[in-house]
């Protein structure tokens, strides 16, 4: 299993972290606020582990849409 990481930047609304949060990694809007503020304050997030094949495409979908929207906000991967 793959640990998905969202680090934190200076540029990413906090909105934007919460919408990809509940809308790839499908959490519930308290869990992504709460997610979205260790991130905010800690400088990094669990997102959720998985095999790492959707581990990977869920960080490359992060990517996509962050890039779509102009943002820098960058996913990685850990083995656990």
């Amino acid at each position: 299993m793959f640990k998905v990481l969202m680090h934190n930047d200076d540029y990413t609304t906090m909105e934007f972290v919460v919408q990809v949060l509940e809308a790839v990694f499908r959490k519930s809007p308290a869990e992504a606020n709460q997610i979205m503020l260790n991130i905010h304050f800690k400088g990094i997030g669990m997102c959720g582990a998985y095999p790492f094949q959707i581990a990977e495409t869920k960080v490359a979908r992060v990517h996509s849409l962050a890039r779509e929207e102009g943002f820098p906000l960058r996913c990685s991967l850990e083995e656990e």
